[in-house]
């Protein structure tokens, strides 16, 4: 199963069968009259994986020079221990070899994992972890007595270093496949409605590397589909057609397929033998992760799907983190907090901090600071400026607002207004990653859904801050808030703080 495509997409992957195709039954959809035979596909499986095999050796060689190059660390630390001298070179070899072994019995070497989600660096971790409780064995059950420095120093500085480079080495990959290249081509089948809204999100994740370049869809939605997705269109019965002739590797059927489960099991047999990949979109799509498994009830595969989780000891432990991390950021940053007071006071009247009522948690308000930004008394003016409204939906944004001050344009542009928010969340009003904390007149105009934003305490980034800022259509902004209240995670939460400082950096969509 893979997880973890970013938009919140969940895709259900099916393993490649190895048995000869098996021609459809009769009357079923697949072999409706003039649907297409199957068809030879050559080199499909070898061309679309060529990228990954490159991937997969590059990841191996370079993993296994950082094995050796801890290994010769560790042995010119205690070269002058003679006793020790043959155990650390025989321990400094088995390094070298066991390393890339246990990466690839993690799974860290499947095409699968890479570039998607943080299940490649938990099977990294896992590696070190194995590592290290096996060289713990050996050493005692041997009575090696192996040097301290190889198991408590080496081993976690050797996965560490190996979760830095799987990093460099993913957005390597991202950025081949933002160019078109190490990406798997789909057709999209499905309903018209779910097939352009599948097909939208992986046009807007292309890191992802799922190229779409044809959809089949029933007969009414064909001109529509075509006319939105701008792609190659056919019918339902045409998907083997169709891929030959767009020459794709990958077939993704979204949940709202005519006759779901009739048609997805003949497709899946005409897929057999073919080298195509059958992928399956099950509706679910804010829910991915830890959240849902495949659990076989008398042979038949069911999707579990568990129930969010928004209280108990991960909840205790993100309290804890928030409260430390602020009050360190705090003493940290008095000087430039004190500075840009300073700033903000000198160059424009008014009072230094700017308080606005905010609603979080189970809906209650409080008060959320911010260096002030605007001329002082600015929110009277915004009956005036409703005309020049950049954002939809219930938010109100003018990317060139008048009533910005000259300091206040550089203070949003890399969010130093909302350092203050840092006492907020020492004060427990909200945490460093949550929803963005909404006006209590957009709550008031908020729909079931939406409520769900306020199940989850407001953070002062999220994944609308490292996805666009602003320049977030209002709906886009509001799925990227319920995905993390359904998806929430502490995992999550360190990713979502590690890409906030680039986002910043960036100033994208800072106004």
């Amino acid at each position: 199963m893979t997880t973890g495509i970013p938009g919140g997409t969940v895709l259900l992957e099916r393993a490649e069968p190895t048995s000869a195709l098996l021609h459809p039954a009769p009357g079923l959809p697949g072999a409706a009259a003039g649907a297409a035979p199957p068809v030879s596909t050559g080199n499909r499986v070898d061309g679309p994986r060529r990228w990954a095999r490159r991937h997969r050796r590059r990841l191996v060689a370079v993993e296994t020079a950082l094995a050796a190059a801890i290994a010769a660390v560790v042995l010119l630390a205690r070269e002058d221990d003679v006793q020790l001298g043959d155990v650390l070179l025989w321990a400094g070899l088995s390094l070298v070899v066991a390393w890339p072994a246990l990466l690839a019995v993690t799974g860290a070497y499947e095409e699968r994992s890479f570039g998607i989600g943080s299940d490649e660096f938990r099977r990294v971790s896992r590696a070190g972890l194995l590592l290290l409780a096996g060289l713990g064995f050996v050493s005692y059950a041997a009575q090696l007595d192996l040097s301290r420095a190889l198991v408590v120093g080496a081993v976690p500085a050797l996965a560490l270093l190996t979760l830095v480079e799987r990093y460099a080495a993913r957005q390597a990959l991202n950025r081949q496949r933002k160019q078109g290249r190490g990406v798997k081509r789909v057709v999209v089948v499905g309903r018209g409605g779910a097939v352009l809204q599948l097909v939208d999100r992986l046009q807007r994740t292309q890191h992802a590397g799922l190229q779409v370049v044809a959809a089949c869809v029933t007969p009414d939605d064909r001109s529509r589909v075509a006319r939105a997705a701008g792609l190659p269109v056919a019918g339902l019965d045409d998907v083997l057609e169709i891929a030959r002739r767009v020459q794709a590797d990958t077939i993704a059927v979204t949940s709202a397929s005519e006759t779901a489960a009739q048609y997805l099991r003949t497709l899946s047999w005409q897929l057999e033998g073919t080298g195509l990949e059958l992928l399956v979109a099950p509706g679910l799509v804010e829910v991915a992760g830890p959240r849902l498994h495949i659990r076989p009830f008398d042979g038949l595969p069911l999707l579990s799907v568990e129930q969010p989780r928004f209280t108990g000891w991960r909840r205790v432990v993100k309290g804890a983190l928030d409260r430390s991390v602020a009050l360190a950021a705090l003493l940290a940053l008095s000087p430039v907090l004190a500075a840009l007071a300073l700033a903000v006071r000198l160059t424009s009247p008014g009072p230094v901090l700017y308080r606005q009522e905010r609603v979080g948690l189970g809906g209650r308000h409080f008060t959320m600071l911010k260096f002030r930004s605007m001329v002082d008394g600015a929110h009277q003016q915004v009956a005036g400026l409703s005309d020049g409204n950049d954002a939809d939906g219930l938010l109100f944004k003018i990317r060139h607002d008048p009533r910005v001050t000259p300091l206040g344009r550089h203070l949003r542009r890399f969010s130093l207004d909302e350092l203050p928010q840092l006492v907020n969340v020492l004060r427990g009003t909200m945490s460093l990653v949550g929803p963005r904390p909404p006006l209590p007149a957009e709550v008031a105009r908020y729909d079931s859904e939406v409520s769900r934003r306020l199940l989850v305490t407001p953070g002062l980034t999220g994944l609308w801050q490292i996805s666009g800022r602003s320049d977030l259509p209002w709906e886009e902004a509001v799925r990227l808030d319920l995905r993390y209240v359904e998806n929430w995670s502490l995992a999550l939460d360190l990713q979502i703080l590690w890409k906030t400082a680039r986002a910043v950096v960036r100033a994208s969509g800072a106004y």
